[in-house]
This record gives C-alpha cells, sequence and structure tokens, in this order.
C-alpha cells in the first residue's frame, strides 16, 4: 500500500483539513470495505446527482438511509427467510453498510425503489451567506471619526 503525505498541502491551505483527512481514510479503506452492493454516480445535472444501488432480493423495508453532516448511510439488513432451503445460492443477501462521503452543502432531495434499484437523488444548495459576495474597500477615513466622537462622549 502506498502512502501519502498530505501535509505539504495542508501548510499552504485554510480550512482543508476535513477533505485531507478523507482523502486519507479513503486510501486506507479502499482495501478493506467489500464493494457490495454494486453501485453507480451520475450527474444529473447543474449540482445535482443520483446513487443508483443494486440491491436485488431486498425491499423497500429492508433498507434504511441515513443522512448525516456530509455522510450518506445505506443500509441493507435481509430479515430472516423462514422455512426456505437453499440448494443454491447466487443472489447475494447478507446485510451491508454502504458510506458515502458528501461534499459541503450537498442534500438528499429523495430516494426511490424500483426493480432491484435504490435510486437516491442528491442536490447541492449553496445558502445565500456562503455564495461568493463582493467585499468593499474602505479608506480607514469612515472608521475613525466614529471613535473620535466615543472617545468625546
Amino acid at each position: 500500500m502506498r502512502t501519502y503525505d498530505f501535509s505539504p498541502f495542508a501548510r499552504s491551505s485554510v480550512g482543508f483539513d476535513r477533505m485531507f483527512q478523507a482523502l486519507e481514510d479513503s486510501l486506507r479503506s479502499s482495501n478493506t470495505e467489500s464493494s457490495w452492493p454494486p453501485y453507480n454516480i451520475a450527474r444529473t445535472g447543474d449540482g445535482e446527482y443520483r446513487i443508483e444501488l443494486a440491491v436485488a432480493g431486498f425491499t423497500p423495508a429492508e433498507l434504511s438511509i441515513t443522512a448525516r453532516q456530509n455522510v450518506l448511510l445505506v443500509e441493507g439488513k435481509k430479515a430472516a427467510a423462514q422455512g426456505s432451503e437453499y440448494l443454491h445460492r447466487g443472489i447475494k443477501g447478507d446485510a451491508f453498510v454502504q458510506r458515502f462521503n458528501l461534499a459541503d452543502f450537498v442534500k438528499v432531495q429523495n430516494a426511490d425503489f424500483a426493480n432491484g434499484v435504490l435510486s437516491i437523488n442528491l442536490v447541492r444548495e449553496v445558502p445565500e451567506e456562503a455564495k461568493p459576495r463582493q467585499i468593499t474597500i474602505g479608506t480607514g477615513s469612515t472608521s475613525r471619526p466614529e471613535m473620535l466622537e466615543h472617545r468625546a462622549a
């Protein structure tokens, strides 16, 4: 396994520590995590995404989706099959937990289940206060009279 040192980037940037930690975690966990169930991630528009998980054999009641701050957890837990004795089991029915790291301001819009595919629609909604804005530069003369008046009072 290769190791990467992100400290040169961390020295010249502010506020990206969570991103560097996510990169390190993904490098560490890529060898240990299961790739089941298979999934697709698609961009469906400007700031819109869809995650599609192939969960054949599961019902919507056996699936759960949890959105926490910047993390989306999809869990599947099969109900115990009663009265079935499998001679061959080719459809995987193991319990799973699939974790997706989300960027800032990415929210789950909705989720649908059809034909054994769980689709989760995501949208990036940047609040007004987080959007870029122009900052006016003062000359310093506007703040001085207020201070002089305050001292005189």
